[in-house]
């Protein structure tokens, strides 16, 4: 007996082949990822260094204390208002650009600025740093350390964001990812089994064809 199978339609989306889906998703995201990288503007980044020192009177083991403790309060209002001055930029805008790290081992603060200007990334370090350290000073006789410029930020040459070809690759990549996705949730194939025609059966004689 010869089984009948009927395949139900297939939408237009699922016409192409499988492949299509992962091929389109590159495509997609390698052109969304470099219009982006186009698109952005650079990034700078420049990072200028202070270091606390004990003075006659300190032991030497508080200065690394002290200069967590300018590390956190670098980006206070108090610092940034007149670092606002020497960088030439509003208070939010160094609160959005500069930030700062200290070291567990060494009494340093790094203080580091982003901008899509190169040298407006090294001014803004470098004035935050200035501040920090008059701010620092002005306490110098009771803390009995000493916040000292170790060195100053310098005007970067490259920008620090990623590079348009680099997007592209990272957007093919996501938008192979997503492709990849897709084919193992796209629906399946249904195929639809119809039953076998029965056989006939020959109808009982009657006695008329018998005789």
């Amino acid at each position: 007996m010869t089984e009948n199978r009927q395949h139900l339609p297939l939408t237009h989306a699922r016409a192409f082949p499988a492949w299509s889906l992962l091929a389109a998703g590159i495509v997609a995201g390698g052109l969304l990822g470099g219009g982006y990288g186009v698109l952005k503007p650079p990034t700078y980044t420049a990072t200028s260094y202070v270091v606390a020192v004990p003075t006659d009177k300190a032991d030497p083991s508080s200065a690394l204390g002290f200069a967590q403790a300018y590390g956190r309060v670098a980006t206070q209002l108090a610092v940034l208002g007149d670092a606002q001055v020497w960088a030439g930029v509003p208070v939010r805008t160094l609160q959005s650009s500069v930030q700062t790290a200290t070291s567990p081992d060494a009494p340093m603060v790094a203080v580091t600025a982003t901008s899509s200007r190169a040298d407006l990334a090294a001014d803004m370090a470098n004035a935050v740093s200035r501040s920090l350290t008059v701010h620092a000073n002005d306490t110098k006789s009771s803390t009995h350390v000493e916040l000292q410029q170790f060195a100053r930020a310098v005007r970067p040459t490259a920008p620090t964001s990623a590079s348009p070809r680099v997007t592209t690759l990272v957007g093919a990549s996501a938008g192979g990812l997503l492709g990849g996705l897709a084919l193992l949730v796209r629906p399946r194939r249904v195929v639809v089994e119809e039953p076998g025609r029965p056989a006939s059966v020959p109808s009982p004689a009657t006695a008329a064809d018998v005789l």
